[in-house]
């Protein structure tokens, strides 16, 4: 069964196989869906056989270490502190400023 679904950059997409996707570009003058997978593999479809596809929407994964698979836990630093904005300084915060 084909899909009637149509591609929407930013949207994410499971095909039949399992594989989950996002839209991240369509180029209507040359009928091109530029897809990318959630290992990071991109891939262009023309428009035909984007409808030829049984596709699903499915919300964006929480994780998004997909495209980083041969990265360690470790590698990704401190994963057990939550960082909030107002904890971050930037290279102004040290300014003195004069009145």
């Amino acid at each position: 069964m084909a899909t009637a679904i149509n591609p929407e950059i930013g949207a994410w997409y499971k095909n039949i196989e399992g594989e989950s996707f996002e839209v991240i570009a369509i180029d209507d003058s040359e009928s091109i869906v530029e897809i990318q997978y959630f290992d990071g593999a991109v891939e262009e479809l023309d428009l035909d056989t984007w409808y030829e596809m049984e596709l699903i929407r499915r919300e964006a994964p929480e994780d998004w270490s997909g495209p980083f698979d041969d990265l360690e836990k470790d590698d990704f630093g401190d994963t057990e502190q939550v960082r909030h904005p107002e904890d971050w300084s930037g290279p102004l915060d040290t300014l003195e400023w004069e009145e």
